[in-house]
């Protein structure tokens, strides 16, 4: 894989737990041309192995400026007592529910990047049809 066609960034969140003052955590964000309209994001919580939640782009990037998302994903920004320009990241599952808060300047810079390697609304344009769907059909 050509690695001017992938985005990688390690991030400091905070894991946001009631009436405390919040667990500090690194999540690694991936972005590939391969796959124009996800982005990854694996949360090391202190397992063997990090947890992945896979995340629309235009969804983080939209709730960049408002809340963006419903069910299982919700995001929206939002100011931290000290001044903090965050981004709220609420996660939900059949195993449970999380809230993080990432620095909101960190994030945009990482979207950034994503869309200067496949601009918004051209994400079609870098998708493989013949070969996904060759993938499907052969998964008999």
């Amino acid at each position: 894989m050509n690695s001017s066609n992938t985005v990688a960034a390690e991030l400091g969140l905070r894991l946001v737990v009631p009436e405390h003052d919040g667990v500090p955590l690194t999540a690694s964000l991936h972005y590939r041309a391969e796959d124009p309209y996800a982005i990854r994001m694996a949360f090391h919580v202190g397992m063997d192995e990090p947890v992945e939640w896979i995340f629309a782009r235009d969804l983080l990037a939209g709730g960049m400026t408002e809340p963006a998302g419903d069910g299982d994903v919700r995001v929206w920004p939002a100011d931290t007592p000290t001044g903090q320009r965050v981004l709220n990241i609420s996660l939900s599952s059949p195993f449970g529910q999380a809230h993080f808060e990432a620095p909101l300047t960190a994030l945009a810079g990482f979207l950034l990047r994503t869309f200067q390697v496949i601009p918004a609304g051209r994400e079609g344009e870098f998708i493989n049809l013949d070969g996904e769907l060759d993938a499907i059909l052969r998964r008999d």
